[in-house]
């Protein structure tokens, strides 16, 4: 579509934010994702500013019958923060942030990245349980559920979630919590932006103070299966206060690690503990013992300082693809496959990430939120990444390869880490029940599929 200067300047006049086109200063900055293998051109940008922003932005799409895209951090696999030849709704220049500190309570703009509320929590000591990269938007990882360092503890971002603000498909702004459209409330939570487009979050923050001890212990990739097997028991025995993952790549050059390693195939080892100091050198030095330990980055850390920790290591502009499984254990076969397809490691930029999840959010009834599987005790994320895309063939059929490898040790998928794979994988984020219910939800609050640049929910009337 082609977006007229008099639909512009009306648009311009009703809004506080900004319209771009294509021409026009910023729109090539805007439209730009973290993946770079998607390369959309929406016909309209509006940068909105605030909620009656969204609302016109909402408004102009439904009535001019375009697909809908909503960038928050854009920082997502499967690329839905942007579209052709339709309208991007853009959040990012929404980033303030509100601190109750006595109350422990925050409120953030759906455009803030992480690395904005840290900034802001932690003049308090706070933090929201959230993601792993800084630059990671608040909006994607929430929908989806969001884990990260103090999930274990403090339970997922929708966990922590006390409402949102949301614009609906008809353009209305309406509370969803406990309290006001609880079916929304539960939907958003777990459901991704099938629902409408929040404006904010309420979150209910932790107390972890400004300095955690984390870092990563490294290990040979030699010593992998060993490893493993000790991993797999161990940290099943781990207080909730300590989480320990584990990641499989080429090393990077890191001071910690001796350069005859830099470039090799290692295991890292990246933990936070939450807790006494002393009681957490006790319980990691578990892990030093077994097996060798060539690299050891541990110490006490900013949090906010951590958090920035594997951001260049998943920077803007590379090609991404990602797939994902929920494992029920750490056999013997699911560690030879590891071992099988790092070995073919299709670039040097490509990882395993295995975290350990269980801990808080186990203990949450599954049906609470649109998260039901919350008692796996292991995810894998096949994170297949490379710069040219003269690659793009290898690299698919490494990660095709590797997730059917790994399918029988799965239970169902984190819905965040899925990317372009189809209906039939999206279904398998949720169980029937759930499923059920959020077609119910999306047969209500957007039975026309206005909201369909995401993982997608189909209304029930559709086909």
């Amino acid at each position: 579509m082609k977006i007229s200067d008099s639909q512009k300047k009306e648009l311009q006049n009703a809004i506080k934010g900004e319209v771009l086109i294509p021409g026009n200063d910023k729109y090539e900055e805007s439209r730009q994702l973290w993946n770079a293998m998607f390369d959309k051109k929406p016909a309209i940008i509006i940068r909105c500013r605030n909620k009656k922003d969204i609302a016109h932005a909402v408004n102009f799409g439904r009535d001019n019958n375009l697909l809908i895209a909503v960038k928050s951090g854009g920082h997502n696999s499967a690329g839905t923060g942007s579209c052709d030849n339709g309208l991007m709704i853009d959040l990012s220049p929404m980033q303030n942030v509100e601190v109750d500190a006595e109350n422990n309570i925050v409120k953030a703009e759906a455009g803030c990245l992480l690395s904005t509320i840290d900034a802001a929590t932690q003049k308090y000591g706070l933090a929201i349980s959230s993601g792993m990269i800084s630059h990671t938007g608040v909006g994607g990882l929430t929908l989806g559920g969001g884990f990260g360092w103090i999930s274990r503890k403090h339970g997922f971002s929708i966990d922590n979630l006390l409402s949102a603000e949301v614009i609906t498909a008809k353009g209305e702004i309406v509370t969803a919590s406990a309290s006001e459209n609880p079916d929304l409330f539960w939907a958003i939570r777990g459901g991704g932006g099938n629902f409408g487009v929040i404006s904010s979050f309420v979150f209910k923050a932790a107390k972890i103070g400004t300095e955690v001890l984390s870092g990563p212990i490294v290990k040979s990739f030699d010593d992998l299966k060993e490893y493993m097997q000790f991993h797999r028991e161990f940290v099943r025995t781990l207080p909730d206060e300590m989480t320990i993952n584990m990641v499989v790549r080429h090393a990077p050059p890191l001071p910690f690690i001796p350069e005859k390693y830099h470039g090799k195939l290692v295991l890292l080892l990246p933990f936070v503990w939450l807790g006494d100091p002393d009681e957490g050198q006790k319980i990691i030095q578990n892990v030093r013992d077994c097996t060798e330990t060539i690299g050891d980055g541990s110490g006490m850390y900013p949090w906010a300082g951590w958090q920035t920790a594997f951001d260049e290591l998943n920077s803007h502009g590379a090609r991404n693809y990602w797939k994902s499984h929920h494992i029920t254990d750490l056999s013997d076969g699911f560690i030879d496959a590891i071992i099988e397809y790092a070995l073919k490691f299709p670039t040097t930029e490509c990882e395993m990430f295995i975290p350990h999840m269980e801990g808080a959010p186990s203990r949450i009834d599954p049906a609470a939120t649109a998260f039901p599987h919350r008692k796996t005790p292991f995810l894998l994320n096949i994170h297949t990444r490379w710069r040219d895309s003269s690659d793009d063939e290898k690299c698919l059929q490494w990660v095709n390869d590797f997730h059917k490898a790994t399918e029988a040790f799965a239970k169902g998928v984190y819905v965040n880490f899925i990317s372009t794979e189809g209906a039939d994988r999206v279904k398998d984020a949720y169980t029937a029940p759930i499923w059920y219910r959020l077609t119910e939800c999306k047969n209500k609050w957007d039975p026309d599929n206005l909201f369909r640049m995401n993982q997608n929910i189909t209304p029930s009337n559709h086909k």
